[in-house]
C-alpha cells in the first residue's frame, strides 16, 4: 500500500481510502478476500485507530467492503442496481411540479482526482476533471447538495459562468455537443453531517438521502455526481411496467 503524507492537506483517512482503493483495482485484493485488521492498519500507516475506522465506515457506505461481526472487514462483490428509464433532470422535475428550480453554484475548481473519484469515472490513467459543488433549491428551499466531477478531457474551457447560466446537462449539449444517454443511479439512507446541514438548513445528523450519479455518453463516463438530498422534502417515484423478465 502506498505511503500516508502526514504533510499533505488530504485528510488522513482520504488518503488511506485512496491506497485500499488501489490495492482492490490493481486485483491484489479480490472479492471476499480479508482486509488487515484495525489493528495492522495502525501500524502499518502510523495513524489511529479513529482514522482506520472512518476510512472503513466510508469504504463500506460506498459498497467496496463488507464486515463479519468478530471476523474481520472483506472485500465486498460488485453491485448491479437497477437500470434508470429516463435521465432525470432537477430543473424540468420542478418545473412539472409547478416549483421555480435555482441552481447556486458553491465552488468550481480543476483537480486531480483521488483513486475512489477516479474508480468512480473509470479512468485508465492520470488526469484531472472539474469539482463543482452546487446547491439545486425550489421555490428558495434548498433540495440537494451536490459535487460533480466532470472529465477535463470532454470539457476543455468549462467556466463557472457557464454553469451558473444554463444547466449543467444544457452546457454539455449546447457546448460541447454530449449528451447524456444513460444515467446510473445508486441511492441509500445516511445522516447528514454538519456542513451539509448549513446548506440544506436542516439539523444535523437528519436523516436524508444520498445519491451517486455516474452520466454516460458513447460508453465514457463523463459525469460523476454525489448528492445529499434533504429527506423530508425530497423523494423519488419509479414508474415500473407489468413485464416479467
Amino acid at each position: 500500500m502506498e505511503p500516508i503524507d502526514k504533510q499533505s492537506p488530504l485528510p488522513l483517512y482520504i488518503q488511506l481510502m485512496d491506497s485500499i482503493l488501489k490495492m482492490i483495482e490493481e486485483g491484489k485484493y479480490g472479492e471476499h478476500d480479508k482486509l488487515p485488521s484495525e489493528r495492522e492498519l495502525c501500524e502499518q500507516f502510523d495513524v489511529s485507530r479513529i482514522t482506520v475506522r472512518q476510512t472503513f465506515q466510508e469504504l463500506e457506505n460506498d459498497g467496496y467492503i463488507y464486515k463479519r461481526h468478530g471476523k474481520g472487514t472483506y472485500v465486498a462483490p460488485k453491485k448491479h442496481g437497477q437500470k434508470l428509464l429516463t435521465v432525470w433532470s432537477f430543473a424540468e422535475e420542478m418545473k412539472r411540479s409547478d416549483k421555480h428550480p435555482e441552481t447556486k453554484v458553491l465552488s468550481f475548481e480543476c483537480i486531480q482526482p483521488n483513486e475512489r473519484v477516479r474508480l468512480a469515472l473509470h479512468f485508465q490513467g492520470t488526469e484531472e476533471v472539474f469539482k463543482v459543488a452546487r446547491l439545486r433549491l425550489a421555490n428558495g428551499m434548498p433540495l440537494l447538495y451536490e459535487i460533480s466531477y466532470l472529465p477535463v478531457r470532454f470539457f476543455p474551457g468549462l467556466t463557472r459562468e457557464q454553469l451558473e447560466e444554463k444547466s449543467m446537462y444544457q452546457v454539455f449539449e449546447g457546448n460541447y455537443s454530449v449528451k447524456v444517454e444513460k444515467a446510473i443511479e445508486q441511492f441509500y439512507a445516511g445522516n447528514i453531517q454538519e456542513d451539509e446541514a448549513k446548506l440544506l438548513k436542516i439539523k444535523p445528523d437528519t436523516a436524508c438521502m444520498k445519491i451517486k450519479r455516474y452520466g454516460i455518453y458513447q460508453g465514457n463516463y463523463v459525469e460523476y455526481t454525489e448528492s445529499v438530498a434533504r429527506g423530508d422534502q425530497f423523494f423519488y417515484t419509479a414508474e415500473l411496467n407489468n413485464q416479467l423478465y
